[in-house]
Formats: C-alpha cells, structure tokens, sequence
C-alpha cells in the first residue's frame, strides 16, 4: 500500500528563522578566532556602515560577506570551520524570531516535513537547523581539496541558486505533498518558492517581497520588538 505523502513547510534561514545572517556571523567568528585576519573587515565595513546609516541596501553588504568567505576560506581545515561554526551556534542558537519559531515548532507536532533552504554554508545551517528540527537542509556546499582543507570554490552552486527546482527536486524525492504546503520567506529571492506552496508567508519582508505580495494577496507578517503584525491578504491563510 503507497505511502501518503507528507505535506511540508519550506523556510528560508537568515533574516526569516535567525535573527541575523549564519553567514556573517560565521565570518564574525572566524576572525575572533584568528581563523581570518582582523584586516578582512576592511572587505565589508563600507557596505556594512552605508546599510547601517540607510544609504546603502542589506543584499549589498551581504555580497560584499560572501566575497569576503569567498577570499578568505581557501586553506582552512575543514575541522577548523567546523569547530568554529559549533563554538559559533552555541552561543548564538537561541537568537530567533518568536513568530517562525513557534511557527516551525507548530508545524513538526501537525507532522509536516520541514525544509530549509539558505544560501549561507551548509555546514553551519546543519548545526542550526538540527536544534529546531528540520528534516532537511540545503545550504552552500564548498569544495574540499587535500587534507580536507577548502579550496574556496562552491560545489554545485546552480543547485543552490534555484530554489524552486529544489523543492521539486524533495517534493519527488521524499514523497511530500505540495498540497497545503506553506512556504516562509523574507525576499525576493523567496519568490519562486512562495509561488509553488498553498500558504506563502512573507516575514519581515524587504520592499521588492512586500510589493510582490500586495499584488498576490499574500500573507505579510513583521515582528518587531515584542509585537507580531499580521497583514493576511489571503482569506484562506491558516497561519
């Protein structure tokens, strides 16, 4: 007798679950660590400092941290990243918004598969998102070469830039559902996923989401401080 598929509920990571990006606090931490040197803040400070006076955007700065990870991750032992990310998420784990948190804890006790999809480094996500639950996580692969040490390429990172393809690619693969599927996300980048799921929740979202989702009745929810707003456009939303 068939399996019944499972429904699932796709979340973004970084600025939607996390009150932050793992990515910059990652970077941040490597360079406490003396990991990277103390001079590559000079890589991001500018986009980082025009984002904090609101003369610059977020996706700026966090081009300008990639870059960053990107420079500088070549050579280190793979060990050493992972050391780093867990003394990192140890201190850091607990830095959640209330509303997606409560929210992912809902949706594991009604039995939903629970997906995350990021582009921040896998092996940094996995320690995050073990802690809440998640059934699966696809993040940022980098390329290990001799001595396990990273040789500052990105594995397979057509997959990871088309989110939409990899939710088809679990859909089929871990016999889910689409069918009353529920998808959270904070950016344009979440777009393609918030079209394939039955309840699109745009969190906290950045003006080009916010804009997209008044024109399709989705559901906007911002959190700020201790109060949740909750704008529902959609008459069917659950959440």
């Amino acid at each position: 007798m068939p399996i019944k598929p499972k429904k699932v509920a796709i979340f973004d990571v970084d600025g939607t679950i996390f009150r932050s990006s793992l990515l910059i606090e990652i970077v941040e931490a490597l360079i406490e660590e003396g990991i990277f040197p103390l001079i590559v803040r000079r890589q991001y400070n500018q986009e980082f400092t025009k984002w904090l006076d609101r003369e610059g955007d977020y996706e700026a700065y966090i081009g300008a941290m990639i870059k960053t990870f990107m420079a500088n991750i070549r050579g280190v032992p793979y060990k050493e990243f992972l050391r780093v990310a867990e003394k990192m998420m140890a201190q850091k784990k607990n830095r959640t918004y209330r509303y997606t948190r409560d929210l992912v804890r809902e949706l594991k006790k009604k039995k939903y598969f629970l997906l995350a999809i990021s582009q921040s480094p896998k092996g940094v996500l996995d320690h995050f998102c073990r802690e809440l639950g998640f059934d699966k996580v696809y993040g940022r692969l980098y390329e290990l070469g001799p001595g396990d040490r990273f040789t500052g390429r990105i594995t397979d990172e057509h997959l990871i830039a088309n989110k939409a393809n990899i939710v088809r690619r679990a859909v089929e693969k871990e016999n889910l559902t689409l069918d009353g599927s529920i998808g959270v996300g904070d950016t344009e980048g979440d777009i393609p996923v918030l079209e394939l799921v039955t309840t699109p929740i745009c969190f906290n979202p950045n003006m080009k989401l916010f804009r997209y989702a008044k024109l399709n009745s989705w559901s906007v929810v911002v959190e700020r401080k201790d109060v949740i707003y909750k704008f529902d456009e959609n008459p069917d939303a659950e959440f």
